[in-house]
């Protein structure tokens, strides 16, 4: 099968450990997790960019097993989670992108069509997230969107 957001038809994935208890060596406590993730966002991180500092910075390997929630439930109870999920975000932010190349190079037909990809893909995740009730029914994308970040 391929993929849907991506190229190729890959098998490969990480796998997570099968006990979800946390690492003994493991000082922090749920409460400062919780204070990291906040302090982070607060300086416009994304939820899976603040995964990353800490599991490479604190030594949390995974959040989850830590605090008991995901990082994004746990900015959505403190009202700091991000307007538009991450993925649409990022589509968006490639769409944007592409149609800056196409405004300078309009001969470009590769980006062109490329584009037309993002786009497609923008508006199938749209539907889902409208299905799930995280974007508003009216939601529309519109291709001259300028992304910003709250």
């Amino acid at each position: 099968t391929v993929r849907c957001m991506c190229y190729r038809k890959g098998l490969s994935q990480s796998a997570l450990p099968y006990r979800r208890s946390v690492p003994t060596w493991l000082k922090l406590t749920s409460d400062d997790v919780k204070e990291q993730i906040f302090k982070l966002a607060k300086k416009g991180l994304t939820p899976s960019q603040i995964g990353v500092i800490l599991r490479d910075s604190h030594g949390v390997a995974q959040v989850r097993f830590v605090t008991g929630n995901k990082i994004l439930r746990i900015l959505k109870s403190k009202g700091l989670a991000p307007d538009l999920p991450e993925d649409l975000y990022h589509l968006i932010k490639k769409a944007v992108a592409v149609r800056k190349h196409l405004e300078r190079n309009r001969k470009d037909k590769d980006s062109k069509f490329r584009l037309i990809l993002v786009e497609s893909r923008i508006h199938r995740l749209a539907r889902y997230y409208k299905t799930k009730r995280v974007l508003a029914p009216n939601w529309k994308y519109d291709g001259r969107i300028r992304v910003r970040r709250k």
